[in-house]
């Protein structure tokens, strides 16, 4: 019994929102590598598959991977030490510069750093101290590399959505989430209904309004999320995208011809829908 007791305030302890918000730190930190290097990883594996589909001869462009090489100053190429890599911490004490050529470092590293630590504190509070708190952790950790990459790229890498959409199907069938049938069915809607939304505005305009990662991102968060979800997100990510396209054109930010990409808008619904829960999603909207 006493042992049983102590196993329990163990993992109360390591599920706590506050060790909750430590991994979130350092997860963040893992993010901002991932946001930066898949697409670099993507654009390598393109050219080598382009050069052997065209038989052409081509430099294969160095290897990066998500350890290799080391993390470097993009201006002086110094190496950064293991001191300056500390979540929040290192930045501050380095005011935000370049240990080596004090040339300024952004600040969406922190920021990404601190929000998903709030995140993952979030997620403990509202989960509790349950093993399934660390798979929605997991959830919210993806969404953000999702929506960094997009916002840099337009790009929704399926390395990344389609293991979220599996992982949720999954987590679904095993019971430790959704129904299945919701799960399912989320993930069936919430593909076809962008790829329906797609073809309707191509054929009427003759362009594309919206990337393929898009359908695959609304059906992982329709296999998170469940079915009635899948409304309330697009509903949610079409408004603050509309606003936030809005506002850039008016402050110059947004050039002529390009376009706000919809993924980063659709991950911040998810993660809202999934702090807020169903039930209260489901009362703000008037359907409960």
């Amino acid at each position: 019994m006493l042992s049983d007791l102590v196993d329990e305030q163990f993992v109360e302890l390591m599920l706590s929102p506050f060790v909750l918000a430590g991994l979130g730190l350092m997860i963040g930190s893992f993010l901002n590598v991932v946001i930066h290097r898949v697409p670099l990883m993507m654009e390598r594996a393109w050219k080598l598959d382009s050069a052997e589909t065209l038989g052409v001869p081509v430099e294969a462009p160095p290897l990066i991977t998500l350890s290799t090489p080391r993390s470097r100053c993009p201006s002086c190429g110094h190496a950064i030490t293991w001191y300056e890599n500390i979540p929040v911490l290192s930045y501050a004490w380095l005011r935000g510069r370049c240990s080596a050529c004090k040339t300024a470092i952004s600040a969406r590293y922190p920021l990404v750093e601190l929000f998903t630590g709030a995140l993952f504190a979030a997620i403990g509070w509202k989960f509790g101290a349950v093993p399934a708190a660390l798979l929605w952790c997991g959830f919210a950790a993806t969404l953000v590399a999702l929506a960094g990459i997009d916002w840099d790229t337009t790009l929704l890498p399926d390395s990344l959505t389609l293991p979220l959409l599996w992982a949720g199907l999954v987590a679904s069938a095993l019971g430790w989430t959704i129904p299945l049938h919701s799960a399912l069915w989320g993930a069936v809607v919430g593909y076809l209904s962008l790829w329906s939304v797609y073809w309707l505005f191509k054929l009427t305009t003759g362009k594309e309004g919206m990337g393929f990662g898009d359908f695959k991102l609304l059906a992982a968060l329709g296999a998170w999320l469940g079915l009635k979800m899948i409304l309330p997100v697009v509903l949610a990510a079409s408004i603050i995208g509309a606003i936030v396209g809005i506002g850039m054109k008016f402050g110059g930010n947004l050039r002529e011809g390009r376009y706000v990409p919809f993924g980063p808008f659709l991950a911040g619904a998810g993660l809202v829908v999934m702090l807020a829960g169903q039930a209260r999603v489901l009362r703000w909207l008037g359907w409960a």
